[in-house]
């Protein structure tokens, strides 16, 4: 599924529009976690990650993960700093008030699947 479609059928709010060219993209595969060590070790390559996490080091992960988004859950907002950094990486920010197993568990049924599935 595009990942626009995704953000809109999650009722995402984009904190990263600028990246525009992220909207088409296919997301097959996502990953959830707030071990970043783990993120790093596990999350496929054009996925999206899921966390709590609000940090710069977020960012610094997903990129080198090659991750194409990152939802935030539970109402978590990270600050312009790492919205900025995000838009130069070209990586999508979302947000939602969801918590994470409620992402996890909708993405899964949009078709979205873990690195193993």
């Amino acid at each position: 599924m595009k990942l626009a479609e995704l953000a809109q059928a999650l009722d995402l709010i984009e904190l990263t529009p600028s990246n525009e060219e992220n909207a088409a993209a296919e997301i097959a595969r996502g990953y959830a976690s707030d071990l970043l060590s783990d993120v790093l070790a596990h999350a496929p390559a054009g996925g999206i990650l899921v966390t709590l996490q609000v940090h710069l080091n977020v960012i610094a992960v997903a990129s080198h993960a090659d991750l194409r988004a990152v939802i935030f859950a539970a109402g978590r907002r990270p600050e312009d700093e790492i919205v900025e950094r995000a838009v130069e990486e070209e990586i999508s920010l979302f947000l939602t008030d969801a918590d994470t197993f409620d992402v996890a568990g909708r993405l899964y049924a949009l078709g979205v699947k873990g690195r193993h599935a």
